[in-house]
Order: structure tokens, then sequence, then C-alpha cells
């Protein structure tokens, strides 16, 4: 926990309501979200019991199991929740607009939007995981076959999942975490896990938050006690009374979780949120278009190079989302003036015309002073960046101790124009107030990996040719193009195990 976390929780005990932390929002909050509240059988793996989803907060469809241990039940429930779930995703495959790419040279085709689901925990998103890997190899001929809109299911499923573990993705979003983002309870990180309470805290304060931590859990295990005394005996009489329970115990969540999304929707949107969404957008226009095109499954488990890669791509995602956080908000840059990362001053002095002539050519290099009452903990020669100008560099000449605080001698580069001569705005005037950091959006290139064939024994060597299971690429796409019609047709009654969806 960051200082001004930790402070802003201390006030939100002492004043019993939850604090801001962040001045803007730094995530997308899509227009039309797929609100997904996944609920399972407590102490069973991956059996599901019942969900409810939708795109509209007034009408919840809820789809049940009967009996969550029935293999077959589960795999219907799994064609239910594809009739929801696939048609979202298609209906963003329509439009696409064109994106230039190699400095101008040439375009590619991106969906000028993409799907965004919403779920309550990340245990929710674990769910979605587990459940995609358990989905989405599934034969829909042979032995035990299962509903052909399975595997598809399992694929969106297992796509979204991955899409969340990239740090400012948007595709699939908690509701905690969203929370977390933007406010801070007066209870532990452990009871803020309880979507009802860090909700309430937020909304009401602390009294509020008392109440709802008695009320139903947001999944997806249900409560031991509830399974007990309420859910055993209805599923071993196959009561028809148990979707109508179940839509009582989800409906509260539902509720909550369209007034997060409406909540965090009133925030401003962060200037790099955008930006994030556009990154977004590529990876579900890349993800479709396999899919459309009969690419095969995701694999069970990366290879050695695949993973390496994968952590890699992580690693640089977090590091971008963490500085655009900082760029965007002035209450996450504070942290990094604390540390000493970043600091604030004034511009004392300017030379915009300052050109540098000792190398080949002439270059364009400015100086300014900038006095500062804040710790300076960089070093000359140390690069710096301004929120203000991301795109121009600053160099640590010198640092010296000035009255109260301390004068800092930068030299500028880039982000001026091309010429030996400063655009207008580009180099800080004489009292403009700047904040300085070593934080930089700057593209940082991967370390060099082998190629997948070439995957040294000691990491288990080159991965194994994917194995289709006999299934064609042309078969592929037209199972495909099979459930995707079928799911479309007007009309269509969503059945589960335990009778007719609720609407």
């Amino acid at each position: 926990m960051s200082t001004l976390t930790a402070l802003a929780r201390a006030q939100a005990v002492a004043t019993g309501r939850a604090q801001p932390i962040a001045t803007v929002r730094h995530l997308h909050v899509h227009d039309h979200p797929l609100v997904l509240i996944p609920l399972v059988m407590a102490g069973e793996a991956n059996a599901p019991l019942a969900a409810m989803a939708g795109t509209d907060p007034a009408r919840p469809r809820l789809l049940v199991v009967g009996q969550p241990r029935n293999r077959d039940e589960r795999f219907a429930f799994a064609a239910d929740l594809a009739a929801i779930l696939v048609p979202y995703a298609d209906s963003f495959t329509i439009d696409t607009e064109d994106v230039a790419v190699d400095r101008g040279k040439d375009v590619r085709k991106r969906y000028v939007d993409a799907p965004q689901i919403w779920m309550p925990n990340p245990a929710g998103i674990d769910f979605v995981r587990l459940f995609g890997r358990s989905t989405r190899f599934r034969r829909t001929d042979g032995d035990n076959p299962v509903p052909a809109a399975v595997p598809l299911l399992g694929r969106w499923l297992t796509f979204f999942a991955n899409t969340a573990e990239v740090p400012g993705s948007s595709l699939l979003v908690n509701a905690v975490q969203a929370l977390g983002l933007h406010w801070v309870t007066g209870q532990s990180g452990t009871e803020d896990a309880q979507f009802g309470a860090q909700l309430a805290w937020i909304e009401s304060g602390a009294a509020a938050a008392r109440a709802a931590e008695k009320g139903p859990v947001a999944g997806p295990a249900t409560d031991p006690d509830f399974d007990n005394r309420v859910l055993a005996p209805l599923i071993e009489r196959s009561a028809p009374e148990l979707p109508q329970v179940l839509h009582d115990l989800l409906l509260p969540t539902w509720e909550r979780m369209w007034r997060t999304v409406g909540l965090l929707r009133r925030l401003p949107a962060g200037e790099r949120v955008r930006l994030r969404w556009d990154a977004d957008r590529d990876v579900f226009t890349a993800f479709a278009q396999n899919l459309a095109e009969g690419g095969p499954p995701q694999p069970r488990r990366d290879g050695a190079v695949a993973a390496a890669a994968r952590l890699q791509r992580l690693e640089n995602a977090a590091s971008r989302y963490a500085v655009q956080r900082a760029f965007d908000d002035p209450l996450v840059l504070a942290e990094y003036r604390l540390s000493g990362a970043a600091f604030a001053g004034t511009v004392t002095l300017a030379n915009p015309d300052r050109v540098d002539d000792t190398g080949r050519r002439p270059v364009l290099r400015p100086r300014i002073m900038v006095h500062t009452t804040e710790p300076v903990r960089v070093e000359p020669g140390a690069s710096l960046t301004s929120p203000a100008r991301p795109s121009q560099k600053a160099r640590v000449i010198s640092i010296s101790p000035a009255g109260d605080g301390q004068d800092v001698l930068l030299e500028l580069s880039g982000g001026m124009g091309r010429r030996l001569v400063a655009e207008p705005g580009s180099v800080p005037a004489v009292g403009e107030r700047l904040i300085l950091t070593t934080l930089s959006e700057a593209y940082r290139p991967g370390g060099t990996l082998p190629d997948p064939a070439e995957t040294p024994w000691t990491h288990g060597g080159p991965p194994a040719p994917y194995d289709p299971s006999g299934q064609p690429d042309q078969q592929q796409r037209d199972v495909v193009a099979a459930v995707r019609g079928d799911l479309e047709q007007p009309g269509a009654e969503l059945v589960t195990g335990a009778g007719r969806i609720l609407p």
C-alpha cells in the first residue's frame, strides 16, 4: 500500500466515508456493456449453478442448472450462455475502419468498437478462465458430444480471460478492481473483495457497508450455509421454485453492477484511456478474424518461447500502464513525487533558441532552469519527462542549492519540430509550473527470443505441432458459421436442464 493510499484509508476510517484516490477514470466504460454474474456450488470445481447476464439493466437473463453435477446439464448451460455472449461479441464484427501503419505507407482494418464484459470480482474471472478451458476443446461428435456452441463459447471465454491479465485492458472488467482503482474504503483489502460492502462504502459510508455484509454473496461461489439450508433440498427434489430462488439471490448483485458502471461513467476519462481502448480493439479484431478464418483453439498451455513472450508483453504493459496513469492523474503522480521519482517546480530561466553545434550538424537544444522546493533524487545526466510534453526529453545538466530549494538546469530535445527554431509553446516559458519525472512512455523493445522450433531441451524442446483432432480448417469454419446461424434465429428460446430461462 502506498503512502497516499494509506493516508486516504485512514481518512475513510475517521470520516466513515470512502475517499477518492483518482481524479479521472482509468478504464474505458462501454456504452453497451454485457454484465455477467456466474454462480457455482461451493466446494464443487467448475460446477455452474446459475448465471445472470445481459446488456439491459431492466431485463436480466437467468440461466439455471438444475443439477450442477450432471455433465449434460452443465454443457446445456454452456450452450445457453453462448446464445447470449457469442451474438453480443459478433455484433462488433461488422463495421471497420482504416488504421495507418508503417508511418502512413500502408493501412490495416480494425473494428470500430469492441465488446466489454463486466463481472463482480476477480474470482468470477477465474471461473471464466476455468470454464473456457473446460469447454473449448470439447467435441461436437463421437463419444459424449456437446452442443455445437460449447467449444465456440470456450474460445471466447478464454480470449476474455487472457485479456483480463493485461494491465490497462478493459475488455473484461471486474467491479471490485475497477472501484479500488478510484476509491479506498475504511476496511482492509480483503474486506473490499466483498463487492456489496465495497460499493456501499463508496455510495453511502461505513454504516451501509456493515448492512451490506449481511446480504447475498456476489459469487461465483455460493455461501455454504445457503447451500446446506436452501440449495441442497431444492436440488434433491428438483423443486420448480429453484430458478426463482436463484433469481432473488443474484438480483441485488445485478443491480449493484449497473450502479457501479454508472458511478464510474460519471468520472471524466483519463486522456490515455482512449489509446488503451484502441489497443483492446486491435486485440479483439485479431482474435475475431482468426476465429472467422478457422484458426485453432488456444493451446492448453503455452510453449516455453510463447510463455516468455507473453510474460514480456505483460511486463511491458504493466510498466506502460503505470506511467500512463501517472501522466493522466495528478493524484497518482503525487505518489512518485513522494518517492523522489518526480518533482514539481517553476521555470525561472529559458533559452529556447539555443543550438548545439559541437556535433556533425547543428541541433536545437534549448535549456531551462527549474527551481523546486521538493527533494530531487536524480543525478546529472538523468533523462526526465514532463507529462505536459511527453514526447520531449529533459536531460539534467546540473543541480545546485538555491534559497529554499534547488535549481535544476535541463537541456531539452524532441517535441519541438524539425527546424533550428522551436515551435511556439514547445519550450516551457519562464513562470510555467512543471512536473518532471523519471517515468517515460517511450517504447521499450523486448528481448530477443529464439524461434519456437529451436526451443532447447531444457525448456521442453520444440512444441508439438497442433493436432486439430481430425477436423480440417474448412470444417471448423463451417461449424462456427452454423452455430452463429442457429444462435441468431429470431424467437429462439433458451432452455436449461431446469427449464426455461426466466425473462
